[in-house]
């Protein structure tokens, strides 16, 4: 699979296996062949190499992520591992966001979601006590940076609580000026549905979508996903909503958790999971073993017809210390943590096309005419594609092999080094 001696014309990939989802057909993985010319997806013809039976896929869409806190665990570490001890050592180190320090480290995660595969990421961006007024500008810099090659959104990360500051209205006016999306986090507080009607009416006014962190803790009484449900039915508010976490559902009685999910059906939210950050905070407790994945209830929503993702959601911060915005990892993972093997063949498009789809990026499926980005693995069936990494994965954009190569932490030291 040396695709630096491909030859120039159409050339086809022939015996490649490519989840039947992806091609729009009805079962699991098929053998098959797959056309490359101008960078595009083609009818078969030109040269004709033999793949042996690799696996194809669609570059991944990242739909959850949080670009600007990358890589600060050097200098702000989680001390107990908890979801508390993430907020707070994130909190304190806001002081350190610059603009140059937020662009190096989203720019070195963005490198390294490119390198594997990723083609289109949503952002969550902290907003708050001016912080807008910093990390915005930068990551609109560096969208336009990298147009065509990573599709970057922008999502404001606001605490439901922030609704009730006066620089509300600047953030919301500072997402429309960006072209992002209206996003905050919700929790159980009393005044939360004066909140919600409020955030909706302004998302409708500015031509918004929506984007909520919902319910990311393990108490059965968190139910803001619910109300959030209930509030888009009440104003009949029609954006796209994005919920994610979704966490508590799991810990509810499943007639109350599962009455939640119709609403969620009605409403038409969106959700996406996270399962590797949830996995790491979720049901953490001193000298005890976790007893609950954090997982939501993904096989119930895909059976209620509401659209579910997977996305990396933290990288190498206080809420994940781990990761490397690798959507083949999530892959991995997410099959893993959330039983997708033995389920329905079709999981495969929460990494791609469902998420394209909910954010309103390009599509991109494998169909005639379609860009040629594509991730080509080794793997010939599923249990080879998750037993392994898939290091020697190759990656084609417009039909072209990227350099894979990842960049160093090294070039993360001065940030770190200059800290006080």
């Amino acid at each position: 699979m040396d695709f630096k001696t491909l030859p120039d014309g159409p050339v086809t990939l022939r015996n490649v296996t490519i989840p039947a989802a992806v091609l729009g057909q009805d079962g699991d993985l098929v053998r098959t062949e797959i056309g490359i010319a101008d960078g595009k997806i083609a009818a078969a013809g030109g040269a004709a190499i033999d793949m042996g039976g690799a696996m194809v896929l669609p570059a991944f869409v990242d739909c959850h992520t949080h670009l600007d806190k990358g890589h600060i665990l050097p200098r702000a570490q989680n001390p107990d591992g908890t979801f508390i001890g993430a907020l707070s050592n994130v909190r304190a180190d806001h002081a350190n966001w610059t603009s140059e320090d937020v662009r190096t480290r989203a720019d070195f995660s963005i490198r390294c979601a490119y390198a594997h595969g990723t083609r289109a990421i949503r952002t969550h961006v902290d907003s708050m006590n001016g912080q807008y007024a910093r990390s915005w500008p930068v990551l609109a810099e560096l969208r336009d940076e990298w147009a065509g090659k990573i599709d970057l959104q922008m999502a404001s990360l606001i605490s439901c609580e922030g609704y009730a500051l006066a620089e509300y209205h600047d953030i919301a006016e500072a997402v429309a000026q960006y072209g992002g999306v209206l996003g905050m986090v919700s929790y159980p507080i009393p005044e939360l549905k004066e909140v919600l009607l409020g955030h909706l009416e302004t998302a409708g006014k500015l031509g918004l979508a929506l984007d909520f962190h919902t319910d990311e803790t393990m108490d059965p009484s968190s139910e803001t996903l619910r109300l959030i449900a209930e509030c888009v039915l009440e104003t009949g508010f029609d954006a796209p909503v994005l919920v994610g976490h979704c966490c508590s559902l799991s810990a509810q009685d499943d007639a109350r958790a599962l009455d939640t999910l119709d609403l969620v059906a009605k409403a038409k939210l969106d959700v996406v999971s996270l399962p590797m950050c949830n996995l790491y905070l979720q049901d953490r407790q001193a000298a005890r073993t976790p007893r609950g994945r954090g997982v939501t209830l993904v096989h119930e929503m895909k059976a209620r017809g509401i659209k579910v993702s997977f996305a990396s959601d933290n990288t190498r911060d206080p809420f994940y210390a781990y990761g490397d915005m690798d959507m083949l990892e999530v892959m991995r993972m997410a099959t893993r943590i959330a039983h997708l093997d033995h389920s329905d063949p079709d999981w495969v498009q929460s990494f791609a096309a469902t998420p394209a789809t909910v954010c309103g990026f390009a599509d991109n499926s494998l169909a005639i005419g379609a860009a040629a980005d594509l991730i080509i693995c080794s793997a010939r069936n599923w249990n080879e594609l998750y037993a392994r990494p898939q290091s020697d994965r190759i990656v084609l954009r417009n039909g072209v092999a990227i350099d894979r190569t990842l960049p160093s932490y090294t070039e993360l030291d001065p940030l770190f080094e200059a800290t006080p």
